[in-house]
């Protein structure tokens, strides 16, 4: 049996301070396949945390029982810097409270920090080629010297993921249906996740303008093919942000059954000797990410919503009226905030006294718009 739990200390930036970053491993440690699991990136997010929390013990058993085919490592909550962040009774988990700085965001790219290492070294097999450019990440890695807490974390999470055939990074929206981030050239292949995942939408996009953790292997092994040409170079980690539900949507049964659906993602791949059960309903076609709609409002005022999550619209529609709190017709007066777009509703606000430009919902469309070509496509 080798499931394993692990405490690493990170060393606080303020005098006598530390924080415990805890990981679980399971299956062999030389197995062919390794998986990286981590949830709560956003500490305030915690529905990935409930899953691992259900998850942990399935795979516990099933290490004992001799049927992990993969070496598994879940950090069930990745971010506890981020637990200890609040003001006024409000918990900040998004962002680091020291510099202002969104957790899933501006992560390295990691191709210019290992080129000169894979020049003139990379093979005809491309497993080789892998095996090379994981090692000089962790070479690079290894030779970085973190000045904060916050940067231990991420060089921490690097040296586990880097070289990772699956990377999952758990997280949720603000009141959401059930979601996929993942880069465009790991679909199709992400499929069979989407489907036991039991995805509403999987967006894609090979640059969300964010920098988020999700990216990182993707476009390492994108920059590496598109710089060497002549070689053949694997998108070699499957890496995909997993949006579950909403930020309220904490609770023992849909945890389990989050669970469930995790494990037998990895057991329909062969990942662990069991028997997944029978396949699920397809999930929808990947869509660009440029495609979705976050929609905004141009002033202040009280939301009320005309749609529910997963309803239908088409551009012109009313999404919501929004009432005003200032002005002549204050609290009197309300106008309709319209779709961009036609598609469907996977998220909205929780809070629904909003200010300007604040993001109200995204429209999962089809084709991709305009004003979301070539720019920023998260929500901050």
């Amino acid at each position: 049996m080798t499931f394993t739990q692990h405490q690493t200390t990170l060393i606080g930036d303020a005098p006598g301070t530390a924080t415990t970053l805890y990981s679980y491993t399971a299956g062999p440690a030389d197995a062919a396949i390794k998986v990286h699991l981590q949830a709560a990136l956003h500490a305030d997010e915690q529905p990935g945390t409930m899953a691992l929390h259900h998850l942990l013990p399935m795979l516990r058993d099933a290490d004992a029982a001799g049927q992990l085919k993969a070496r598994f490592v879940a950090f069930p909550s990745v971010n506890p810097l981020g637990l200890a962040n609040g003001s006024l009774r409000h918990h900040i988990g998004r962002y680091d409270t020291q510099t202002g700085l969104n957790y899933n965001r501006r992560w390295p790219d990691l191709y210019p920090a290992i080129a000169d290492a894979i020049a003139g070294k990379l093979t005809s097999d491309a497993a080789t080629n892998t095996r090379l450019i994981r090692a000089a990440v962790a070479a690079f890695i290894a030779t970085q010297r973190p000045t904060s807490a916050a940067q231990q974390l991420r060089l921490i999470t690097l040296q586990s993921a880097h070289d990772a055939d699956i990377v999952l990074d758990l997280h949720c929206d603000d009141d959401s249906l059930k979601h996929i981030f993942t880069s465009p050239e790991l679909m199709p292949g992400l499929q069979d996740l989407a489907d036991w995942f039991g995805s509403e939408a999987t967006l894609t996009a090979e640059d969300s303008g964010g920098g988020s953790f999700d990216e990182v292997l993707p476009l390492l092994y994108r920059k590496a093919q598109r710089a060497n040409p002549g070689f053949p170079i694997s998108m070699a980690s499957e890496t995909a942000t997993l949006e579950y539900r909403g930020q309220a949507d904490v609770f023992d049964a849909i945890g389990h059954a989050d669970a469930q659906a995790l494990f037998n993602f990895f057991a329909d791949r062969g990942l662990i000797a069991a028997d997944p059960g029978p396949r699920p309903k397809p999930a929808p076609a990947p869509v660009p990410f440029e495609a979705t709609e976050v929609l905004r409002v141009d002033a202040p005022g009280l939301l009320a919503y005309h749609v529910a999550l997963g309803d239908r619209v088409t551009k012109g529609q009313p999404v919501a009226d929004l009432i005003a709190m200032d002005g002549p017709e204050a609290f009197l007066s309300r106008r309709p905030i319209l779709a961009g777009t036609d598609g469907f509703i996977l998220s909205r606000a929780s809070a629904k006294y909003v200010k300007r430009g604040s993001s109200i919902a995204k429209i999962v469309g089809t084709e991709p718009l305009p004003t979301r070509t070539g720019g920023y496509l998260l929500e901050d």
